[in-house]
Parts: structure tokens; C-alpha cells; sequence
């Protein structure tokens, strides 16, 4: 056994196989891989890793496990899953998930190769684990696969209260404790026990609070934007030598030097390295935009982005179009139990409701330049979709003058 020191749940034993696959490659790169992306450029101190919050979900787990009494082989299928849930990510996490799924076919969930093969895949054997059955319950399939990847899963309550101290933001608070305590079994289901209404919506509530100022902040989608570019015009350059297989095997090091060394994507590259972002040439709400635009695809996109900077007369590299999935609340189907009855969170909460429409407000496309860039595109990128509204054009710089708190960390 291993005592670890975690900054977050104080001391953390890891035993068994969780002990072995910690020092497997494949485990170690998550130390390599930024949990929260490019959010450290909003907030510094958010430079917390896959691997720390991989420890974090191992230890949920096994307090769960213990909790509804679950022991022997399927608890050692949990912990593994557990401790491997986020192997399949590439370079900074989330933000090229879409690019590398487009051409992979694979989100980083899907780890059935990665945990078959290898070091990790030695392991599981060795400890008499089919790799396979551990991959489904990373993708979060069966009775106990809802532990690692569902509406209460271990993920959750782990990145949420790991990604509120890190960054300093307290709104993730949740008691992950209780939580965890009061997970039971319903007719197959994993639920939460009578009188925990208010517990499961918490959990509700921080994430709604965390998306706008953590995770959906605009800088944050901005940089996020740009790295994505970037990775593309590597995908894209015969020079680089850089496929989506290999791109999504790449660790944050990894990708930035080679977008450093790539001569199409260097100008990207020291934008990122030196926090000269692009602007919001545009920032519309969700009821001025056109459904063709929200429900428009990758390719639809990018066609629309070199509409408006041939309107706009820029080069079609200074031009990011950034359109966000419609809102949605999965942790709304968190299941309760309430007098006797397994019940949906969103039919027994009101707050499910404000929450939906707080998040509906919330969302925003965003259209990006340079700043000496942003009013020409703006206006193009207003013509072009269709916005026909004065109102999402954005053409002030703001220079901290009588500002509010979030536009010092603009």
C-alpha cells in the first residue's frame, strides 16, 4: 500500500491493482496533462493535473465501494476504473476532444485499446481483471460503471470541489462525504437515499456556478479556441508529421513544442505562450442566433469563417467562430429517493427549472480576432449570420476602469 498526500482529500491509500497501474506510463503521463486545459490563463494557480484528480476519483470510488458494501473482484474492477478513467485523454484535456473525435472516432472514454495492450493491460491481468470489462466501466456501462461515469458519478464530485480549490473559486463546494455516504442501489440503479434532495442539488448548483466563471469563461473559451485552431493547422502541415492518433497519445509538452516548431501553426503558438489572446469580435445570446448556425457543423463553420473574413477583408487566420452545444443539465436525471419513490432530480426540484434557465441566459456564441481586427469582423461576422443586432458586437477595450470583477480576469 501507498499513502499519498492529496491537496484536496488529505491522505489517500492506494492498494492493490489502483497501486500498480499508478506507476504505469500510461498513469504517469496524466501528471503531463492539465485538468483544466488553458483555464490556468484566467486563473494561474489552476495548473492541477489528470493525474491528481484520477487519485481523487480513486479514493471517491473506494469510500463509495465501501459504503454499499461491495468487496472482493468487482471492487478491484472499480478501483482500476477508477484510477484509469482519464487515460484516454489527449493534450489538454477537453479542448481537443472534438478535433481528435472527428478524426479517431473516439472520445476519452474509449479505452479499450489502450487498456488492452501494454503495461496497464499486464496488470489488470496479472490481478485476474479482464481488460475489456474495465473499459466498459470507464465508458460507464453496467451497475457499477454509473460509479465512474454517470449522473452521480465519483468524477463529478471529485473535479468539482478539486477545480474549486485550485482556481480559488468557491461555488464547486459540494459534500462530496455525504454524497459519497449516501449512494445506494435501486432496482439496478445507483440513487441517492430518502432525505437527500438538497445533497443531490448541490451538486446541481456548483456546477451550474462553476460553468460560467470556471470552465465557460470567456478567456478560457477563447484560448481554448485558438489552441484547437492550432492543433488543426498541425494535423493539417505535411511538414509536422502529426496525425490524430498521435496527437491524441501527445502529452500538454508534447503538443506545445511541436506547435512551437510547426512553422503554420508558430504564430498561434507564441499567442498562447505569451497571453496575447484574440478579443470577442461578437458574444451573442442564444435568441439571436439563428438555429442554422447553433446546430451548424464543423465544416458549416469553418465555411462561415472565411465568409466573414473575405467580408471583413482579413486573413481567414485572424477569424475563430465559436459555437457551443445547446445548453443541457445532465445531473438533472440524478436519481433521489423520496418517500419510497426513485424520483428524477428535475421532477422533484424547482431549482432544476431557475438552473435551466440561468444556463439558457448564460450561453453565448462567441466570434474571435485580433484586437486591432475586432470591429471589421464584427460587423462582417454580424452580416454573415444573420445576427442583424448591435447589441453582440463587442468594441470596447476595456482598461479597468470602474470594472467589474470579471473583466479584471478578461
Amino acid at each position: 500500500m501507498k499513502t499519498i498526500k492529496d491537496s484536496v482529500h488529505d491522505h489517500i491509500r492506494v492498494h492493490g491493482v489502483a497501486r500498480e497501474l499508478l506507476d504505469t506510463p500510461e498513469v504517469q503521463r496524466l501528471r503531463r496533462i492539465a485538468q483544466l486545459g488553458t483555464v490556468s490563463l484566467v486563473y494561474p494557480s489552476a495548473n492541477h493535473t489528470r493525474f491528481e484528480h484520477s487519485l481523487g476519483v480513486y479514493h471517491l470510488a473506494c469510500e463509495a465501494l465501501e459504503g454499499l458494501g461491495i468487496e472482493g473482484k468487482q471492487a478491484e474492477r472499480v478501483h482500476a476504473a477508477a484510477m484509469l478513467h482519464d487515460v484516454g485523454h489527449g493534450p489538454f484535456s477537453h479542448n481537443l476532444e472534438s478535433l481528435t473525435h472527428r478524426r479517431t472516432g473516439r472520445y476519452h472514454d474509449d479505452v479499450r485499446e489502450l487498456l488492452a495492450d501494454g503495461r496497464v493491460g499486464d496488470v489488470l491481468r496479472e490481478h485476474d481483471l479482464e481488460p475489456e470489462t474495465v473499459a466498459g466501466l470507464v465508458a460507464g456501462e453496467g451497475r457499477f460503471g454509473q460509479l465512474v461515469s454517470g449522473e452521480l458519478d465519483v468524477d463529478r464530485m471529485d473535479y468539482l470541489v478539486r477545480d474549486a480549490h485550485h482556481t480559488g473559486v468557491p461555488y464547486g463546494t459540494i459534500d462530496h462525504g455525504r454524497l459519497v455516504r449516501e449512494l445506494t442501489f435501486t432496482d439496478g440503479e445507483l440513487v441517492l437515499a430518502e432525505g437527500n434532495v438538497q445533497t443531490a442539488e448541490s451538486l446541481l448548483v456548483a456546477r451550474a456556478l462553476m460553468n460560467p466563471t470556471v470552465y465557460s469563461h470567456s478567456v478560457a473559451r477563447i484560448s481554448k479556441a485558438m489552441l484547437r485552431r492550432a492543433a488543426e493547422r498541425l494535423l493539417e502541415a505535411p511538414e509536422a508529421g502529426v496525425d490524430a492518433e498521435i496527437l491524441q497519445r501527445m502529452d500538454d509538452y508534447d503538443l506545445t513544442v511541436a506547435l512551437r516548431n510547426c512553422e503554420a501553426t508558430s504564430a498561434f503558438s507564441r499567442r498562447l505562450d505569451h497571453r496575447d489572446l484574440f478579443k470577442r469580435a461578437v458574444w451573442a445570446e442564444i435568441d439571436d442566433v439563428p438555429d442554422g448556425i447553433i446546430e451548424a457543423d464543423h465544416e458549416a463553420i469553418r465555411k462561415f469563417e472565411r465568409e466573414i473574413a473575405e467580408r471583413a477583408s482579413v486573413d481567414p487566420a485572424h477569424v475563430i467562430l465559436d459555437v457551443p452545444s445547446r445548453p443541457s443539465m445532465t445531473e438533472s436525471t440524478s436519481r433521489v429517493m423520496v418517500n419510497g419513490e426513485m424520483r428524477r432530480l428535475g421532477e422533484q426540484s424547482p431549482l432544476v427549472g431557475a438552473l435551466r434557465a440561468a444556463q439558457y441566459s448564460q450561453w453565448r456564441l462567441g466570434v474571435y480576432s485580433p484586437a486591432e481586427l475586432r470591429d471589421r469582423v464584427g460587423r462582417a461576422a454580424v452580416d454573415v449570420l444573420g445576427l442583424d443586432i448591435e447589441g453582440a458586437l463587442v468594441t470596447e477595450v476595456r482598461d479597468g476602469v470602474e470594472t467589474t470583477l470579471d473583466e479584471f480576469v478578461d
